[in-house]
This record gives C-alpha cells, sequence and structure tokens, in this order.
C-alpha cells in the first residue's frame, strides 16, 4: 500500500492522536471520532464537544471494527478529506454505545 507510513512513501509527522473508530463503511479509510472538553469563561463549566477525522486504514490493520481504540498520526494530504494515518490498534473491550463521551 503506498499510502501506509510503514510501507508506502508517507512520513508521519505533526500530532499523534487517539479516538474511537465510528464508521469502517469505506475502503481503507475510517472515521475516527475524538472527543474533549471545552471550558466556557462565563459559566465556569466545560461542555461536551467532539470531532470526526478520516483516516487512512492499512491493510496492515485489517481487524479493525466500529468502537475500537486507534491512534493516528497527522501526514501529508492524501486525498480530499484524509490527512491522518493509522498507526495503532487497540481492540474493544467492553461494549459502549457508539456515542458515548470518552476521554483517553
Amino acid at each position: 500500500d503506498k499510502k501506509c507510513p510503514f510501507t508506502g512513501n508517507v512520513s508521519i509527522r505533526g500530532r499523534i492522536l487517539v479516538g474511537q473508530v465510528m464508521s469502517t463503511k469505506m475502503k481503507r479509510t475510517i472515521i475516527v471520532r475524538r472527543d474533549y472538553l471545552h471550558y466556557i469563561k462565563k459559566y465556569r463549566r466545560f461542555e461536551k464537544r467532539h470531532k470526526n477525522i478520516a483516516a487512512h486504514c492499512s491493510p496492515a490493520f485489517e481487524g479493525v471494527k466500529d468502537g475500537d481504540i486507534v491512534t493516528v498520526g497527522q501526514c501529508r494530504p492524501l486525498s480530499k478529506t484524509v490527512r491522518f494515518n493509522v498507526l495503532a490498534h487497540e481492540p474493544q473491550r467492553a461494549r459502549t454505545g457508539k456515542k458515548s463521551f470518552r476521554i483517553f
């Protein structure tokens, strides 16, 4: 795979992020959900927010399923929306909801 960070011509530089796999419906691309807290100064409280990141999943990680935890690294743009590559895969331990808020 030419877009694989281990065997292809892609270097990982920039951010290393961890998130939960939301969708594996595309070919060699997954959607990763990152949950975080945003502080509201006026109310002195936090609110929950999330972002979805499209990441390239090389054939080396063929057992990735929805709900798994993956580590993604930033790389050059691989397509219109994909700027991250899967680096590590941690299978799902406990069954949690797809949209449940989870900070790593």
